[in-house]
């Protein structure tokens, strides 16, 4: 299962970041990116609420439950091997944290979950795949620019990188031709006043624009 799930993600290529959207809120969101064309989502853990921990774990129960195959989901910001855990009791399949943990990344794996751990410098990003990362997040990716991502590439080609912070509809692409295996966008797709005010079809087009823009990144 594992290896299907790292194989749908290099196909899928973007990811929703979904942050503080629970309920019905979440539903109408997931149908609405899932119309656009969107197959991956991120709901990521607050580590200033763990109250919160609970609803995030039902939001990956929703779409596992009521998407099945058609939308992949896991969380992110997962700081903590407790978080693991509850990912995986939640049906998640892959995990995305902002940093190098080995505890996380080793517990991730002995989960069967993938790992998405986030790095920026070279020494980040191999640590993180000797200790087991599927895909390394270079975060933030556009504070520093495609050109990064590209010049990393050249020595780390063999670590499947994805680009996180700050990417948009605009420059996912941008990301994609410099070698990313893909890219995860946040408030760019997953508008909150939107959401607020119900406009989910405003959500549904700016996937659909986003994923038109990258429409020639991705592999046939």
């Amino acid at each position: 299962m594992r290896k299907k799930i790292i194989g749908q993600r290099k196909e899928k290529k973007i990811i929703a970041i979904v942050r503080g959207v629970y309920g019905d809120d979440c539903r109408k969101l997931t149908e609405a990116l899932q119309e656009g064309g969107i197959g991956l989502i991120e709901f990521t853990f607050d580590q200033k609420t763990p109250d919160d921990w609970k609803r995030t774990c039902e939001n990956i129960s929703m779409v596992c439950r009521e998407y099945g195959s058609e939308m992949i989901c896991g969380s992110g910001t997962v700081l903590t091997e407790e978080q693991v855990r509850l990912t995986k009791n939640a049906g998640g399949a892959f995990i995305i944290s902002p940093n190098v943990n080995q505890r996380v990344i080793g517990e991730t794996v002995r989960q069967g979950m993938v790992s998405i751990p986030g790095a920026l410098s070279p020494s980040e990003i191999t640590d993180a795949a000797e200790y087991g990362a599927d895909f390394v997040k270079i975060f933030p990716a556009a504070s520093l620019g495609a050109a990064y991502l590209k010049a990393i590439k050249g020595p780390l080609n063999h670590i499947p990188l994805l680009a996180v912070g700050g990417v948009n509809e605009l420059n996912a692409a941008e990301f994609l031709r410099a070698g990313a295996e893909g890219v995860g966008i946040g408030g760019n797709l997953v508008n909150r006043e939107w959401i607020a005010a119900g406009e989910f079809d405003k959500i549904r087009e700016a996937a659909r624009r986003t994923i038109q823009n990258c429409r020639g990144e991705f592999t046939v």
